[in-house]
């Protein structure tokens, strides 16, 4: 198997949004944004599948060596193979992989997070970092375009809000609550009967706060995305299209999180990740 194969049925087994956005690249960024989903995976599973915290964290720093290897053009994993041929042509930043590592890291030191100011902050590690880079492999008309980094950061964090409304339930089946304490105590809701699978105050409410901002953010991320790389951007505009379906799916079955996890079909996915390539 080929480095590029094994990042392919890394994408392809996770059944992410993400996969669907890819496949109307062309087949260079193809391979370069499914190698970077790819080393995305790799850590974010270390956090999910790993049961024992300290071999988790030996995990992430081996991801931080193989980081360091990648930069030095000795990469020796599929994943960090997969991408080398694209940093350099690319200008895809090392610090950037970093930072999406310490996002992970911040999973195993962190499951509570006391307001909105210090989950932003995590959204960034976690997924704004990620938004940046991907923005750099789509193409952009100038490598560093301010304007293009900060749609992508912003479209990136509005992401990730929605995959936080989208799995309050089972986060909180592992031990986590992202949503803010403060916003949680604002609404009446316990943190502890969270944590056991219950609603109570005003769940509904605290719900459409969450979904409000995740509009928001959203909807601020693709005002200041430039003309000029709104076609290179579409795989990005692919991805928030299929969340905000998915959120709306999940505002339109009353907030249930807690019951179930709500999720797109392929088929649809697949329809509007075309739709976005077709018109953006």
């Amino acid at each position: 198997m080929t480095p590029d194969q094994y990042c392919e049925n890394k994408a392809a087994q996770s059944g992410s949004s993400f996969y669907y956005a890819f496949r109307f690249l062309t087949p260079d960024r193809r391979r370069a944004i499914t190698a970077f989903y790819a080393f995305c995976r790799e850590v974010d599973d270390v956090v999910d599948d790993v049961v024992d915290p300290v071999v988790a964290r030996q995990k992430l720093d081996f991801w931080r060596r193989e980081v360091d290897a990648l930069f030095r053009g000795e990469p020796t994993h599929p994943v960090t193979r997969a991408l080398a041929p694209h940093v350099e042509p690319l200008g895809l930043p090392r610090d950037a992989f970093h930072v999406v590592i310490a996002g992970m890291q911040q999973d195993l030191d962190k499951t509570r997070y006391l307001d909105f100011t210090d989950l932003a902050s995590y959204c960034y590690q976690a997924a704004g970092v990620v938004g940046e880079v991907s923005a750099r492999i789509f193409g952009m008309c100038s490598m560093d375009n301010p304007a293009t980094l900060a749609y992508a950061r912003g479209l990136g964090e509005a992401l990730q809000l929605i995959n936080i409304i989208r799995d309050v339930g089972e986060d909180a089946r592992r031990g986590r609550i992202y949503l803010p304490q403060d916003e949680l105590i604002r609404f009446g809701v316990s943190a502890g009967l969270l944590l056991r699978g219950q609603s109570q105050g005003d769940f509904q409410g605290l719900m459409q706060w969450q979904y409000e901002r995740a509009v928001a953010t959203y909807n601020a991320a693709l005002a200041v995305l430039p003309e000029a790389d709104r076609k290179a951007q579409r795989a990005g505009l692919a991805m928030g299209a299929i969340y905000r379906a998915l959120l709306e799916e999940i505002r339109r079955d009353g907030f249930r999180v807690l019951e179930h996890r709500i999720a797109l079909t392929p088929i649809r996915k697949l329809w509007i990740a075309w739709k976005a390539f077709t018109f953006a």
